[in-house]
This record gives C-alpha cells, sequence and structure tokens, in this order.
C-alpha cells in the first residue's frame, strides 16, 4: 500500500463541543501521522468553492452556511492508504447509520453535523489540501540539514 496524503476537516460542530483534542488524538491512535495542520474561518464564499462539486445538490446552500458558521480545524494526514483508513475511521455520512466506534457514530449529530470530512479519493485529495495549504505548510518528510 503507498503513502498517501489526505485531508480532514474537523468541522464547526465538533470545534463549538471542544472535540477536536478527541478526533486528533483517535487520529494519532490509528497511526495517522499529522503532516500540517491549522484553524480557519471560512467565508460563506469559501465554503462555497471548496464544495463547489456540490453545488447542484439541494443541500448546496445549507452546507456552505454551516461550514461558514464557527472556525474549523483543517488537517493533512499522511500514511499507506490514509484517504480509506480515514473514510472507514469516520464512518458514513449519518451519524444514525455510521458503525459503533466511528467518529461519526461517537460524535455526530446530524447528517450535516457530522464531526469531520475526508477526501474520498486521491484526486479530491490533492485538490482540497492545495484548497488550504502551501507546500511550505506541509511537513511530510524531514528537512535534510547541509
Amino acid at each position: 500500500m503507498a503513502v498517501e496524503q489526505t485531508l480532514t476537516i474537523i468541522k464547526p460542530d465538533a470545534v463549538a463541543r471542544g472535540l477536536m483534542g478527541k478526533v486528533l488524538e483517535t487520529l494519532e491512535m490509528e497511526g495517522m501521522k499529522i503532516v500540517g495542520m491549522k484553524m480557519v474561518q471560512l467565508t460563506k464564499r469559501g465554503a462555497e468553492g471548496f464544495y463547489q462539486v456540490h453545488r447542484l445538490q439541494p443541500f448546496f446552500d445549507s452546507l456552505t452556511t454551516y461550514m461558514s458558521s464557527g472556525p474549523v480545524m483543517v488537517a493533512v494526514l499522511e500514511g499507506e492508504g490514509i484517504i480509506e483508513r480515514l473514510r472507514r475511521l469516520m464512518g458514513v455520512t449519518d451519524p444514525q447509520k455510521a458503525a459503533p466506534g466511528t467518529l461519526r457514530h461517537r460524535y455526530g449529530i446530524s447528517v450535516q453535523e457530522n464531526v469531520i470530512h475526508g477526501s474520498d479519493s486521491p484526486e479530491t485529495a490533492q485538490w482540497e489540501i492545495g484548497y488550504f495549504f502551501s507546500q511550505m505548510e506541509i511537513h511530510s518528510r524531514p528537512v535534510n540539514s547541509g
């Protein structure tokens, strides 16, 4: 399995409820290496840009309003098979249908307020990481000194 990177977002509901530490601890306990992380406040326009793939969906307005309603924690994770591993750990979108032990089952409130986002493919991950991070903010390899 190849080492890859993915983007995760700890959503406004989780940040507001003080769950960032629990989510980050779970990610690290699962062997997911955090190689970039910062807290941001999306504007409505910024959320619309990030979720542009969903612009024709009926939930687009409520999703982008929600994602711009408070600060989020964005992070780049790295590891073997990280995209699929993160998606399994997150659980399905609806917390009521998510498997026991998944982050969404444990902490999710609703389909929208479901704690966490994760990229769904290598192509999406690359685009999403670039939306939030410059290469200088991602620390996947040790810096060689002289």
